[in-house]
C-alpha cells in the first residue's frame, strides 16, 4: 500500500461495513466516517490491485456536487476536509495519510433499500432488456429505440440494492409496495432533481450523464441524499464529442479496465469470475488517468493534490 493507492483501512473506530469500495466507520450515535479506498471492481469481481487516486476522485467529486446542491436538497455530508474531520475525531490524527482527500464525515441516516436510478439514455441492462422484450422492468418502452438513444423524458428506473452481483430492476409499483406512495413519490422527485442538475451542469462541459443512481436515507423525518453522488462509479459519463447513437459509448470510468478484461476473457485467460487476473501497470495507470480526467472536466479544474495533502501524480 502507498499513499496513492489505498486498498484497506484499519481505523480506531467501529467498522460498520466494508463494501466493494468504501469502509464505513461509526464515529458516534449520530455520525459516520466514510473512507473511499482505491479498490475497484469490474464485472462484479473486485480486482487485487488498487487504482491510485480513485478514492480521492470519488470523494472530492461527491463533495463538490453536494456543495453545488446545498440549498436545493438536504444531504448527509458534514465535511470532507481532513483537518476538520481530525478536529472532530482526534483519535484519527495518526491516520491522516489514509484519510487525506478520501474521507467524509456524515450524518447517520436510515437507508432506504432502493437504488434510485435515473436513465437519460438507453444503455447497459436497460438496453439488454429492451432488445429482448421492448420493456424496462417489465414496462413497455417506445418502439424503435437504438442503443444509446436519448430517452425523452428520462426514466425513473428503481432497483433493489445488492451487496454482491447486479442490482435488480423493479417497477415503481414495487417501490410503492415497499416504502409507500408518499416516500416513492419523494424519492422519484429528488432523484430527478439531482439528475437534471447534474445533466445540465455536465453538458456544457462536454460530458453526457447517460444514467446515474442515488441513495437516500431518513434522518429526523427528512430524506437525505447519501453515499456518492454523480461520480464515475455511480454514473455513466460519456464524452459528448464522441456520442453516436446505435452503438455502445466510451465512458469516463473504468473503461480501460473493462476493455482489457474483455480481451482476457475472449482469449480464454480469464473465466470472468474470482480470482481476477493480475492487472498490468499500464491498465492501472490508464484507469487512474480516466478518473482524474472526469473530475477535471466536470468541476472545471484538476484535483488540487497539494491542498489535500497528497503527492502530485507523476
Amino acid at each position: 500500500m502507498s499513499a496513492q493507492a489505498l486498498v484497506e483501512t484499519a481505523l480506531p473506530l467501529e467498522l460498520v461495513r466494508r463494501g466493494k469500495v468504501r469502509d464505513v466507520y461509526a464515529v458516534d450515535a449520530d455520525r459516520l466516517l466514510l473512507v473511499t479506498t482505491d479498490r475497484i471492481s469490474a464485472f462484479d469481481v473486485v480486482m487485487h490491485e488498487a487504482i491510485p487516486y480513485k478514492g480521492v476522485v470519488l470523494t472530492q467529486l461527491t463533495a463538490w456536487w453536494l456543495g453545488q446542491l446545498t440549498g436545493t436538497l438536504s444531504h448527509h455530508l458534514i465535511t470532507a476536509d481532513t483537518d476538520a474531520i481530525i478536529r472532530e475525531v482526534p483519535s484519527l490524527a495518526p491516520h491522516r495519510e489514509a484519510l487525506a482527500g478520501r474521507s467524509m464525515l456524515t450524518w447517520r441516516a436510515d437507508v432506504v433499500p432502493i437504488e434510485c436510478v435515473i436513465r437519460g439514455y438507453i444503455t447497459g441492462s436497460a438496453w439488454k432488456e429492451y432488445q429482448a422484450s421492448g420493456t424496462l422492468a417489465g414496462e413497455a418502452l417506445a418502439v424503435g429505440l437504438r442503443e444509446s438513444d436519448r430517452l425523452k423524458p428520462s426514466i425513473f428506473s428503481p432497483a433493489t440494492k445488492a451487496e454482491t452481483g447486479h442490482d435488480e430492476n423493479i417497477t415503481i409499483n414495487t417501490v410503492v409496495e415497499r416504502v409507500g406512495p408518499d416516500t416513492a413519490a419523494t424519492l422519484e422527485h429528488l432523484a430527478r432533481t439531482v439528475y437534471a442538475f447534474g445533466r445540465d451542469t455536465a453538458e456544457p462541459r462536454g460530458i453526457i450523464v447517460a444514467d446515474t443512481k442515488f441513495e437516500f436515507g431518513w434522518r429526523n423525518g427528512e430524506l437525505l441524499l447519501i453515499d456518492e453522488v454523480l461520480t464515475p462509479d455511480s454514473s455513466r459519463f460519456w464524452p459528448a464529442d464522441q456520442y453516436e447513437p446505435g452503438r455502445g459509448q466510451p465512458s469516463f470510468d473504468k473503461q480501460p479496465l473493462r476493455d482489457w478484461l474483455d480481451v482476457e476473457r475472449r482469449a480464454g485467460r480469464w473465466n470472468g469470475e474470482a480470482p481476477p487476473p493480475t492487472l498490468p501497470p499500464e491498465v492501472i495507470e490508464a484507469t487512474s488517468v480516466r478518473y482524474r480526467d472526469a473530475f477535471r472536466r466536470i468541476t472545471g479544474a484538476p484535483l488540487d493534490f497539494s491542498r489535500l495533502g497528497l503527492p502530485q501524480p507523476a
